[in-house]
């Protein structure tokens, strides 16, 4: 249910200002309102949904600027991740992150973009694990929280699979080489990639 109210956000089929009323959203997934309720708590964490006291939840305004803010946060954690991926990963961690990413490449030929986003989560994930850095695992994946649904958007832009693929080899190229500055500024720049398409995307809601 978050991930469907938040795409809805990020498309624009539910604007800024928005009231979000419980009741309708329950009726709408077949839930009772305790889900619904959680389900606005973390849209609300992610920046999405704002609520006053003893008022309705509403759809908020997402600024350029505070996401472009973000996605700067974001990219500098993914080189951090990726520079100590390429130098602390295991033999088993690389191979299979080796392995993930081959695989992907069907999913990019038949343009699975749901299949891609969920191995695209992935694929982070285990950059984030291969830094093996506890705090830095914390931070990175509260950010990733707040801007998964603008990550999302970007499989919708054509051509994008294919981008995010060939932006995953050069990364994944230097850690298999242990090329620790390859990998970190590999990685800076496919993020800044995908908040500059992200961008686009919900500058089209």
């Amino acid at each position: 249910m978050v991930r469907s109210i938040a795409d809805m956000i990020v498309t624009g089929a539910l604007l800024p200002g928005e009231k979000l009323d419980e009741i309708s959203l329950a009726g709408r997934f077949e839930v009772s309102r305790t889900p619904v309720r959680e389900a606005l708590r973390e849209l609300g964490a992610m920046g999405l949904v704002g609520r006053e006291p003893n008022r309705s939840a509403v759809v908020t305004n997402v600024s350029g600027t505070y996401l472009h803010s973000m996605f700067e946060a974001m990219a500098e954690l993914e080189a951090i991740c990726a520079r100590l991926s390429a130098e602390r990963m295991t033999v088993e961690e690389r191979r299979n992150l080796e392995l993930d990413h081959r695989a992907s490449a069907q999913l990019v030929r038949t343009g699975a973009e749901e299949d891609y986003a969920t191995y695209n989560t992935e694929f982070h994930s285990q950059l984030y694990h291969g830094a093996h850095n506890d705090h830095i695992f914390e931070l990175v994946t509260q950010t990733r929280a707040r801007l998964a649904p603008f990550r999302r958007a970007q499989f919708r832009l054509p051509g994008r699979l294919a981008k995010s693929f060939s932006e995953h080899e050069i990364i994944v190229t230097a850690i298999m080489r242990a090329d620790a500055t390859a990998a970190s500024q590999a990685a800076y720049s496919h993020v800044a990639t995908v908040s500059d398409a992200s961008v686009v995307f919900a500058g089209h809601r």
